[in-house]
């Protein structure tokens, strides 16, 4: 089965999301989890989970947060919560989550989530023995590296197929730190003002970067595109698809899903062919962002110009 995962940003986008047919929706609250397009309540969280569960379908909830000492306190509290609530599973990137949920025996699935660190089989096949039901593979994999990945595999790997590519996250106010240096532009570094960097020399790089309640967050100059490979990746058995709509707009993020979720309908249905793949990927481009490039990423690069 092919399980297309989508962000949320709003209640009444989640039930955009289930009308569009997304198997999973995929949120939670900016004080356990990361870069989330909307930092959930409970009570907010709790209405989502019946809705999707009305609708057949399931949630995640992002616990994948790095848990210092004045969070991992409370996050015992928010476990019990989401047991309680039935969420299908959770993001978990800090071993003490882990360790939480161990204690705690908890009957709630999580999928191990550390970013660029997961890009291995023995790496995946470890947590898978500490009690992971999944793990996101890091977006910095290429085909070829996949192809041999997958084969060694002990539970199902997620991978992203469309949206923003974190490549650096600190801490520290990195931005109000540079603002209060050079006196200026005070006032605001969330993701809402479209803040951006270049590098030295480079004038064509055009990074995203925000600040959060987790620090300061660097993206990628364009956003993933993988809606041509998608066949490619069902053969690889590769079927866990995340959309990720932190940069994109409401509605079009919604046009976005249906056109991932008519993609799995063709596939399965034994109907894609060149021809489609290359309509759909016009039809993502038509809702992509104005000041957002689109590109697969590091998809098809070869693994030994990845450093």
């Amino acid at each position: 089965m092919i399980d297309i995962i989508a962000t949320v940003d709003s209640q009444e986008q989640a039930k955009m999301l289930l009308t569009a047919d997304v198997d999973t929706l995929y949120l939670g609250e900016d004080f356990f989890g990361l870069r989330l397009p909307h930092s959930f309540k409970r009570s907010e969280l709790a209405e989502i989970v019946q809705l999707a569960h009305a609708a057949g379908k399931k949630v995640t909830v992002a616990v994948n947060a790095i848990m210092h000492n004045d969070r991992i306190a409370k996050v015992a509290n928010y476990l019990d919560f989401l047991a309680d609530l039935q969420v299908d599973q959770i993001t978990v990137g800090d071993p003490g989550v882990i360790y939480l949920l161990q204690q705690k025996k908890l009957n709630l699935p999580f999928i191990y989530d550390a970013e660029v660190l997961v890009t291995s089989a023995r790496q995946v096949n470890f947590w898978a023995k500490h009690g992971a039901s999944g793990a996101v593979i890091a977006r910095e994999v290429p085909h070829d590296e996949l192809t041999e990945m997958v084969t060694e595999l002990q539970i199902p790997g997620e991978i992203q197929v469309y949206g923003a590519t974190c490549i650096h996250q600190s801490g520290r106010p990195l931005l109000h730190n540079y603002f209060n240096f050079v006196k200026e532009h005070q006032d605001r570094a969330d993701r809402a003002r479209g803040l951006f960097v270049s590098a030295p020399h480079k004038p064509e790089t055009h990074y995203s970067i925000y600040e959060d309640f987790n620090g300061t967050h660097v993206f990628a100059n364009n956003d993933l595109n993988l809606i041509t490979k998608l066949a490619e990746l069902n053969d690889l058995g590769l079927t866990h698809w995340k959309l990720d709509g932190l940069f994109a707009d409401h509605d079009q993020f919604v046009n976005i899903a249906q056109i991932f979720v008519a993609a799995k309908k063709a596939i399965l249905a034994q109907k894609w062919t060149p021809d489609l793949a290359e309509q759909l990927d016009g039809q993502v481009g038509a809702n992509q962002p104005a000041n957002r490039g689109l590109d697969t990423g590091f998809y098809e690069i070869d693994p030994s110009e990845v450093q």
